[in-house]
């Protein structure tokens, strides 16, 4: 059974979320992942047979079957989708994964803190990104989905 495509279910509310999912959206070329913002008007946690209270907590993922993943586990199959998965590979071994667990949990309970410590540093990523798609879309080599 495959994993992808994958529906990821993340806090666009929070700003380095977002970031992370705009970045992943823009690498992933193959179209195996599918963003859907949990903190927008009207989003049903129900239809993804989830609860919106765990949704807003930690990053949720579902595989085509309705199985359902979060945490690292969705994070590792988000970055494998995009080619990244050289990055989270770590994340997976028996002696680290314990560790990566908690430093993910521990980032998802202060995240919008952490977006407000480094929101210079978000806001200066983010408008990058913007340049580089404003200038492709002008040389007829849009990227945008």
């Amino acid at each position: 059974m495959s994993d992808y495509p994958l529906t990821l279910l993340y806090d666009a509310s929070c700003p380095v979320c977002k970031l992370e999912m705009d970045n992943l959206r823009e690498r992933d070329q193959l179209n195996k992942l599918n963003f859907v913002d949990a903190s927008a008007p009207g989003f049903d946690a129900g239809k993804y047979g989830v609860n919106l209270t765990e949704v807003m907590r930690v990053i949720h993922g579902i595989k085509p079957d309705g199985t359902v993943v979060t945490g690292v586990e969705t994070i590792h199959l988000a970055y494998r989708a995009a080619g990244l998965g050289w990055l989270t590979a770590a994340s997976n071994l028996p002696i680290l994964k314990p560790v990566c667990n908690w430093a993910y949990e521990q980032f998802a309970k202060n995240r919008h803190w952490v977006s407000e410590v480094f929101a210079d540093a978000i806001l200066r990523i983010a408008a990058r990104r913007a340049e580089k798609r404003s200038r492709a879309c002008k040389e007829g080599k849009c990227t945008i989905k």
